[in-house]
């Protein structure tokens, strides 16, 4: 039986709403204080409507146009939970790259021959991306451009490695903390 649209989701149901694992909707909780569900004694968490719309967002940013989730709070701080909640819709406004404001530039997404070399490597997530300031008037030298995507793979394909390095990423943190915990 289908909720009503404007119904409260569990954490179970947001979840597969969104085809992402729990576990990675508690980790973004902890990186985007916009994400603020609802908790009931024990802990229970509901998401409202406009926070699954929030997490589709996100989802959104994230996966499928490959911001890393620096990027992705930079566009929450300079655009709003509002427009978060709205760019995974067909036809939304997707996030402006202004200079000299607090806005995202393409160095905050992961390149898709990263993402694979990445995946494929020795599965160790990428340093974060360095900032930089743009250059008036100058062309950028060939080693601060984009690298130029691997032959063969379609977005999609992008979008899948950028899914698994990320749930990768997520497994290796969870076998550190478990680790901690062990040895404290």
């Amino acid at each position: 039986m289908d909720k009503a649209p404007d119904a409260f989701r569990t954490i179970s149901e947001a979840a597969d709403e969104l085809d992402v694992p729990q576990h990675v909707l508690r980790f973004w909780e902890s990186r985007f204080p916009q994400i603020k569900p609802m908790k009931r004694a024990g802990g229970r968490r509901y998401y409202r409507p406009d926070d699954v719309d929030l997490l589709r967002g996100i989802r959104h940013l994230l996966y499928g146009e490959g911001y890393t989730i620096r990027g992705v709070q930079r566009i929450l701080r300079a655009q709003g939970p509002k427009f978060v909640q709205a760019v995974w819709a067909p036809g939304a406004a997707q996030p402006t790259n202004g200079p000299g404001d607090d806005s995202i530039d393409e160095s905050e997404r992961l390149a898709p021959d990263q993402a694979a070399r990445t995946l494929f490597g020795l599965l160790k997530a990428p340093e974060p991306p360095v900032r930089r300031e743009p250059v008036a008037e100058v062309e950028a030298p060939e080693t601060m451009r984009a690298p130029v995507p691997p032959a063969g793979l379609s977005r999609e394909d992008v979008r899948k490695l950028q899914s698994a390095l990320h749930e990768l990423g997520e497994c290796r943190r969870l076998i550190d903390e478990a680790q901690k915990d062990e040895a404290a």
